[in-house]
């Protein structure tokens, strides 16, 4: 089950940076045209909000059920500390993915309660934006080969 769950968060990880360039993208250009915020524009905040919140899901259970990694890790928090591609799964991945997802959230309810256009495109391309920098800043590049 483990290695299911680990290809399928591997391959996820495709979707969700495909579909935050396409909402940051959406939200620069209709910043920077002054266009209205679509129907288009809130679908794509929403796919990439359902996207991350999916991964996350799979993320939890991954780390706290399946993963021989953290489980060494709680084993010994110590050692764990130490090694630095431990500790960028066992700490640094989940905090700062929990924080991207929660960030995905706070864009697309501040859209959905804003009333301008213009500060709907500029939630979506700055929070949107803020939040893929720290989903690409923790991904574990280094397991990808």
């Amino acid at each position: 089950m483990y290695a299911i769950l680990l290809n399928v968060h591997s391959y996820l990880r495709w979707l969700v940076l495909i579909l935050g360039i396409l909402a940051i993208y959406r939200g620069f250009k209709g910043a920077q045209s002054g266009a209205p915020f679509t129907e288009s524009d809130r679908k794509s905040g929403l796919f990439f909000l359902i996207s991350v919140h999916t991964q996350l899901l799979i993320g939890l259970l991954l780390y706290f059920v399946f993963s021989p990694i953290t489980q060494a890790a709680f084993a010994d928090f110590g050692a764990a500390m130490k090694d630095p591609a431990v500790r960028l799964i066992a700490v640094e991945h989940i905090t700062v993915n929990i924080l991207a997802a929660i960030l995905v959230t706070v864009a697309y309810s501040k859209n959905k309660k804003a009333i301008a256009d213009a500060q709907k495109h500029k939630n979506a391309w700055l929070l949107f934006g803020i939040a893929l920098l720290l989903i690409l800043s923790r991904i574990p590049w280094s397991r990808l080969a």
